[in-house]
């Protein structure tokens, strides 16, 4: 058997979505409808600025940041956490959101050529899947927000749209059902369709995401993951999957959540991190990678170390 190995703002504010459990329901019709596109701020629209309560800002070398304070809700930072960037592949946790919402997690998919075909045309990150392989659903959201297989991703979204329009369809909508006005997706993984910029969010509206996905027990626990081996069965190959999320076992606290990049996105991720009673969620968009490949790993470090202090 074959193994795989995948490395693959304004002044604080309290968000007016509740903090505690919130079942999300899409009706049947609004799930299948499109949802028209957010409109782009401007561009050049200046920046949000001024935190003036913290006697200093946190460093980060972003386009976009928003910082919240999970517990209650507010914000402690933010950078143009307003205006909508692409995100790359942080789309994958609203692809496994509206998947984990449907359910049937001991569904069988079979990996399909056309799934191994998209990711070389694209040249997208891959969980090396295999060609007739049959896995499970929970088993392809391993594969998808661990290595950030694009390949998972799109089996996902055409097994639960049924269709990939279909499925989109569905990420649009719970978006609006979420209260992401700033937010649009126009593919299942972030890759760029028809253009780089047709997939985007507010940072605001991203860790809104992240909240309501760390809500779901298994969501939370495929993130927290540092590695995941998928032993060889009659039915596939196996496989050894390791997480992007750089920031796992090496700062105390994190507990997720998914990286992403493309080359109008640059280098993006949502994270979270608790200690103690304290759990912060926060988003960097456009790391500036020129003096250090890994600057959304800094970039996230001393906004979480920043924020700690601030609680």
């Amino acid at each position: 058997m074959r193994a795989w190995q995948v490395l693959s703002r304004g002044w604080p504010r309290t968000r007016s979505l509740a903090r505690g459990v919130v079942a999300v329901i899409v009706p049947a019709v609004a799930v299948l409808a499109a949802v028209p596109a957010a409109a782009m701020v401007a561009p050049g629209a200046a920046p949000a600025s001024g935190w003036g309560r913290y006697a200093a800002e946190p460093q980060a070398d972003v386009r976009g940041a928003d910082l919240v304070d999970a517990s209650t809700g507010a914000q402690l930072w933010g950078k143009d956490a307003s205006v909508p960037r692409p995100m790359g592949s942080i789309t994958k946790v609203m692809t496994a959101l509206v998947v984990l919402q449907a359910g049937d997690l001991s569904r069988e998919i079979t990996v399909t050529r056309g799934a191994i075909r998209y990711v070389r045309r694209k040249g997208a990150s891959s969980a090396g899947l295999i060609r007739g392989d049959v896995l499970t659903t929970r088993q392809l959201l391993e594969a998808m927000l661990l290595p950030s297989g694009c390949d998972a991703a799109y089996l996902l979204a055409n097994a639960y749209g049924p269709g990939r329009p279909a499925f989109i369809a569905k990420m649009n909508a719970m978006a609006q059902a979420l209260g992401m006005t700033s937010t649009h997706f126009t593919s299942f993984d972030g890759m760029p369709y028809p253009t780089e910029h047709s997939t985007y969010a507010t940072p605001a509206d991203l860790v809104r995401l992240g909240e309501q996905a760390m809500r779901n027990p298994l969501f939370r626990r495929i993130v927290a993951q540092r590695s995941y081996h998928l032993r060889a069965t009659a039915l596939h190959h196996s496989y050894l999957w390791y997480t992007t999320n750089g920031l796992l076992g090496s700062y105390r606290g994190a507990i997720g959540i998914k990286t992403g990049d493309t080359k109008a996105a640059g280098d993006c991720f949502l994270f979270e991190a608790r200690r103690g009673g304290d759990t912060l969620i926060g988003v960097v968009l456009h790391a500036n990678p020129t003096s250090n490949p890994a600057s959304f790993f800094t970039a996230a470090r001393h906004l979480l170390t920043w924020g700690f202090r601030q609680i």
